[in-house]
C-alpha cells in the first residue's frame, strides 16, 4: 500500500488559531461550563428576518441553479446603486464580481494579479488568512510591522521601503482587523498614488466598512479606480453564513477574474444572491445602522473597562468590533495566557500570534460581539483570573 502523503503547502500552512480557541470553547460549554465568546469576529446578531424571508422566498421559487460566475445581475446592479446612493459613486455593474464571502474575492484577486515567487505586501497585525492564501499560491507574503504611530496601517513611506522588483501589489484593510483602526483618506490616496506609479496593484479590503463609529465612512472607490476593492455580507450585513460577498474590479481585469471564477467556485451561493438584494435595501439599513450603534455601546464599554484592568490600548477602534490589546502587565506569552483564561474563567479571547510575528506574544484580540450584559460578566471573570 502506498504511504501516506501531504503536499508541502498544506503541511506547513499556519493555523488559524482563533479556530481552534473555539472548538476548545464550544467542547467547555457541551461540558456545561459557561463561556464568554469573545473569540470570533461573528456578530451576535441574527440575520434581518427580512432578509431570511427573502432566502426562503427564493427556495420557494425553485432558484436554486447554477448563476453566472460572477453573479446574478440583478445583484451586481444593486451592489452598484448602493455605492452610488452611499458614497455618490457610480460604478459600472459589469466591474461588480459577486463571490463566495470575502474570502472568494482574496482568493480571485491573488490569483489574478500574483504569480508564484512574486510578493505582495501586508501589514502586521493583520488577518491572518491573507498570508495563508498567498503561501497556498506559492507567493511571498512580505509582512510590514506597523503600531500605533500609523494607526497600525500601512502608509506610503513604509510601502516605498519594503518595495522590491518582484513586488505586485498591496493589500489594506479599512476598517482593519484586528486593531480596529481606520486607513484616513488622504493617507490612501497617497498609497494609490505610489503603488500606481510603481505599476502595482492596491487591493482594499473594505468588509467591516459600515462598521464605523466617531467618523465619516468611505470607500477607495472615491480615490481610485484601479484597486481592488473587497466587501462581504458577512459583517455589517450580518450574514456570515451565508457566504456572500463582492468585489469591485477595474475595467481590465473583468475577463481574466470571469474565468478565474468558472474554474475555481464555478457560482456564488444562489440562495444567498436572492437574499442579499434585500439586505442592500434601503428600507434594510435603518435595522443595520441600529445594530451599529449597539457595537458602538459595546465598544464605549469595554475600551476604558480593560484599560482599567490594566491593559495597554495604543489605538482607539474607530470600526469593526475588535480592541486589540497589549497584555505584557500579565504575560509574556500571549498565547499561552489566553489558553489558561478559557480553561479557568471561561472567556475566550485570540492570541496575538493569530495576526502576525510583531510583538503577537504581548497582544490579544477581544470581540466585542456579545450583548453589554455578557461583556460586563466576562470583564469581572478576566479581572478574577488576573488577581488570583
Amino acid at each position: 500500500m502506498p504511504s501516506d502523503f501531504i503536499s508541502k503547502r498544506s503541511s506547513t500552512l499556519s493555523p488559524f488559531y482563533v479556530m481552534d480557541i473555539l472548538a476548545q470553547a464550544k467542547k467547555l460549554s457541551q461540558q456545561g461550563r459557561t463561556i464568554y465568546h469573545m473569540e470570533v469576529g461573528e456578530p451576535d446578531f441574527a440575520t434581518v428576518e427580512c432578509i431570511v424571508d427573502a432566502g426562503i422566498d427564493a427556495l420557494k421559487q425553485y432558484k436554486t441553479h447554477y448563476t453566472p460566475a460572477t453573479g446574478i445581475p440583478e445583484l451586481r446592479e444593486a451592489v452598484a446603486e448602493y455605492y452610488e446612493r452611499k458614497f455618490s459613486v457610480k460604478i459600472d455593474p459589469q466591474r461588480v464580481v459577486i463571490t463566495p464571502g470575502a474570502s472568494g474575492a482574496l482568493q480571485l484577486a491573488m490569483i489574478c494579479l500574483l504569480d508564484a515567487g512574486e510578493n505582495v505586501l501586508l501589514s502586521d497585525p493583520g488577518y491572518p488568512c491573507n498570508r495563508n492564501i498567498a503561501q497556498v499560491l506559492a507567493v511571498e507574503s512580505k509582512t510590514i510591522p506597523v503600531s500605533s504611530l500609523s494607526n497600525y496601517q500601512l502608509d506610503a513611506d513604509l510601502v516605498a521601503r519594503h518595495w522590491t522588483d518582484k513586488t505586485r501589489a498591496v493589500m489594506v484593510a479599512t476598517p482593519s482587523n484586528p486593531t480596529g483602526t481606520l486607513l484616513p483618506e488622504d493617507q490612501l490616496k497617497e498609497l494609490c498614488q505610489l503603488v500606481e506609479q510603481k505599476n502595482g496593484r492596491m487591493i482594499v479590503d473594505e468588509i467591516y466598512q459600515g462598521l464605523v463609529y466617531d467618523a465619516d465612512d468611505y470607500t477607495a472607490l472615491e480615490i481610485s479606480n484601479e484597486c481592488f476593492v473587497i466587501n462581504s455580507f458577512s459583517k455589517y450585513f450580518g450574514m456570515t453564513g451565508w457566504r456572500i460577498g463582492w468585489m469591485v474590479v477595474p475595467e481590465f481585469y473583468i475577463d481574466a477574474i470571469d474565468r478565474i471564477a468558472q474554474n475555481i467556485f464555478l457560482a456564488p451561493p444562489t440562495v444567498s444572491q436572492y437574499a442579499a438584494l434585500t439586505a442592500l435595501k434601503e428600507s434594510t439599513q435603518s435595522v443595520l445602522d441600529e445594530r451599529r450603534d449597539e457595537f458602538k455601546k459595546r465598544r464605549d464599554f469595554l475600551l476604558p473597562a480593560l484599560e482599567r484592568l490594566g491593559f495597554a490600548i495604543a489605538a482607539k477602534p474607530q470600526g469593526a468590533f475588535y480592541i486589540y490589546a497589549n497584555c505584557e502587565s500579565f504575560t509574556d506569552d500571549s498565547f499561552t495566557w489566553v489558553k489558561q483564561l478559557l480553561d479557568e474563567q471561561g472567556v475566550a479571547l485570540t492570541p496575538g500570534i493569530d495576526f502576525g510575528s510583531h510583538l503577537a506574544n504581548k497582544h490579544c484580540r477581544f470581540a466585542y460581539t456579545q450583548s453589554l450584559e455578557i461583556l460586563e460578566q466576562a470583564v469581572d471573570k478576566i479581572d478574577a483570573f488576573i488577581q488570583r
